[in-house]
């Protein structure tokens, strides 16, 4: 026989709670319990009713104003009989088998009917007694964890609350693994999936958490699980809205009958009898929501099971915010390690151009007329021009100056390797991914990323990087989640990226996504006006670190420097004033301190340098050498200038410029 507890308060009814076969009905003040009186005579756990066989029995708590079973004051456990009233203060329980023999009543004292109940009432509704619409769409909600607020062993047996404790215990160690998001939902629905009756689940989170009050936004899937041929169709609005503005988990049955919910989603499609939505909560904020649903119509989902998910949800909540947290630190902290990186490059790196010539200038020019723009630029010259100079430029006169300024060489690794710089990669997503790392494109946001020797990519990564150049998200090596950067692309190459692509090493599209802006920087052999005023400008900056009291050069030194090819361009020359600051005596550097080393011409050249280095050609110029090296070549090439330039190493325009230069004609023109 069905047992119950009515409550009432002087004459009138307030509920009606059903005594369910194997659960302790608890009595007190304190909200933990499963009736609540809300009187201070009443002990926050003053009583409890539970069945020993087939008989129903009282026990009293030790209350501190005792329990009375029809005026008799209960020492200890007594059993129940019906029609006896359990008295606490001036709150009667009436115990019965039969609602209409609770105790009597007058006409303005009747049972409660459909909408007088709370929310723990709900099973009356199910009661053939009493006379009840057809069953509503929500049959149960949770609000509170019972594992969290400590009644949950009170309503089971021991047995089975041991098993549930050590079924979350292990769900929260394996959350506690987890490295992303996708990772800790595949656990949770696991652990959903052996501790419920759902034979389909899934995961979905916000954009981002909210507070009580904010729009939610979209939930997007993360992960869902399904034990059987149905797949995993869309949640519901209707349940998900609902449990989003409560944020109470909610328990519904028949849900293929019923159209509120039917008409709005796809619960009917997939014949769902019972559902649990339950909100992703952490304090006041909310991550997201766990759906289940069982398709068996002989194992619908139970209020127990209702419980036990919000118990996982509210676990899944906490290990999802200190991944938030963790994600949140390391992207900063990668974030902070390069700016530090770069600022301390910067400092021993001038943005500024430095150059006197007409090619500097024109220069300058078009980089105050591109710099504003977020155009893609693409840098070609020789190798050690000074392409970065020029991309540092770009950069510090942008409005993008304030942002980060992010290097990569793209020849210096492998294309799995420049993948990862590139795009960044989860932990374990390779051998050796030992921790999450942020790449170049997340590092430069909101600033600009240099792409040094770009035509070196390999021909797979270059797909993924014109994708990301026309603006869409990208995902890190091994990771599921779209990441959107706003970054200024700016490129440099010494190749021939036309010759790349003829030959098919160059993706066409991708030449041309690059080809927006061209900027050519000269050879440092063909603006020798800049070579003094470089040289000067290393000499203070190497003069002020390494502490030599060195000044300035000599007319012979900038001579010498002036009359050479500089091979290796702005670099060498640079390596070249550093080794003449740190070999020179005195405070100028003289012809003798500049070390060159030869490598403008052929080999005939390089043996008349190391030649004179060894004094076996007397005090003779460089200069002078180098007008007599020229002039032998084009002897023995006929004059053909083309071929002379080519044996010498140089440009044609080259080697015309020293002739002139040298005031050389062909004898007999």
């Amino acid at each position: 026989m069905i047992a119950y507890l009515v409550v009432r308060e002087g004459n009138k009814w307030r509920d009606v709670y059903r005594l369910t076969p194997g659960q302790v009905m608890t009595v007190g003040r304190a909200p933990t319990n499963r009736i609540v009186l809300n009187d201070e005579v009443c002990s926050r756990y003053h009583c409890e009713v539970f069945q020993n066989g087939a008989t129903w029995r009282l026990r009293d708590l030790q209350s501190r104003n005792g329990t009375l079973l029809s005026g008799e004051p209960v020492v200890g456990e007594v059993d129940l009989k019906p029609g006896q009233v359990i008295e606490i203060g001036p709150c009667e329980l009436a115990f019965t088998y039969d609602l209409s023999q609770a105790f009597p009543r007058n006409d303005d004292d009747a049972p409660p009917v459909d909408g007088d109940t709370g929310a723990q009432t709900i099973d009356v509704l199910e009661m053939s007694s009493m006379s009840a619409p057809a069953e509503p769409t929500i049959l149960h909600r949770e609000a509170a964890n019972p594992f969290v607020a400590g009644n949950r062993a009170a309503n089971l047996g021991r047995d089975r609350t041991s098993r549930e404790l050590a079924q979350l215990y292990r769900l929260a160690l394996e959350m506690g693994s987890a490295n992303n998001s996708k990772q800790l939902a595949e656990v949770v629905l696991g652990g959903l999936a052996s501790g419920t009756s759902a034979d389909i689940g899934a995961l979905l989170l916000l954009p981002n958490p909210v507070e009580v009050g904010e729009d939610p936004g979209e939930l997007s899937l993360v992960a869902y699980r399904s034990g059987g041929e149905r797949p995993y169709q869309k949640v519901s609005e209707y349940l998900s809205t609902t449990v989003l503005k409560s944020r109470e988990a909610i328990l519904a049955r028949d849900v293929a009958d019923d159209s509120l919910l039917v008409n709005r989603d796809s619960l009917g499609e997939i014949h769902a009898k019972s559902v649990i939505c339950a909100p992703i909560r952490l304090a006041t904020r909310i991550y997201g929501l766990i759906h289940l649903y069982s398709t068996n119509p002989d194992s619908k989902l139970e209020p127990d099971d209702l419980e036990y998910t919000l118990a996982v949800a509210d676990q899944c909540a906490g290990a999802l915010d200190n991944l938030l947290r963790q994600e949140k630190l390391a992207d900063g902290l990668a974030r902070v390690r390069n700016e530090n990186l770069k600022l301390r490059e910067q400092l021993g790196i001038e943005s500024d151009l430095v150059g006197n010539s007409d090619s500097i200038q024109e220069m300058k020019n078009k980089i105050a007329r591109i710099a504003p723009t977020d155009a893609i630029v693409l840098i070609r010259g020789e190798s050690g021009v000074g392409k970065e100079l020029v991309a540092r430029a770009i950069h510090f006169t942008s409005r993008r100056r304030n942002g980060s300024f992010v290097c990569m060489n793209c020849a210096a690794l492998t294309e799995s390797l420049l993948e990862s710089e590139l795009f960044g990669h989860e932990k374990g997503s390779f051998t050796g991914a030992t921790s999450r790392k942020i790449g170049k494109f997340e590092q430069a946001h909101k600033g600009t990323l240099f792409l040094d020797e770009v035509g070196e990519m390999g021909p797979g990564i270059q797909a993924k990087f014109l994708r990301v150049l026309e603006g869409h998200p990208f995902e890190r090596v091994g990771g599921n989640t779209p990441i959107q950067v706003d970054v200024r692309v700016v490129a440099a190459t010494n190749r021939n990226l036309e010759q790349a692509v003829e030959s098919g090493a160059f993706r066409k599209d991708l030449y041309f996504r690059l080809h927006v802006v061209e900027l050519v920087v000269d050879p440092l052999r063909d603006r020798v006006d800049d070579v003094e005023v470089l040289a000067r400008h290393f000499l203070q900056g190497f003069a002020g670190k390494s502490g030599r009291a060195v000044k300035d050069f000599t007319p012979a030194a900038v001579e010498k420097m002036k009359a050479y090819d500089w091979p290796g361009n702005v670099r060498e020359l640079q390596n070249s004033v550093e080794r003449a600051v740190i070999l020179c005596t005195g405070e100028l550097v003289g012809a003798g301190d500049i070390q060159l080393s030869g490598l403008g011409g052929g080999d005939e050249q390089r043996a008349a340098v190391q030649a004179s280095a060894t004094g076996g050609l007397g005090d003779i110029t460089l200069e002078a050498l180098e007008q007599q090296h020229i002039l032998a070549v084009l002897d023995r090439a006929n004059w053909n200038k083309s071929q002379a330039a080519q044996i010498l190493g140089i440009e044609r325009s080259t080697l015309d410029r020293k002739l002139k230069r040298y005031q050389v004609s062909r004898p007999g023109h």
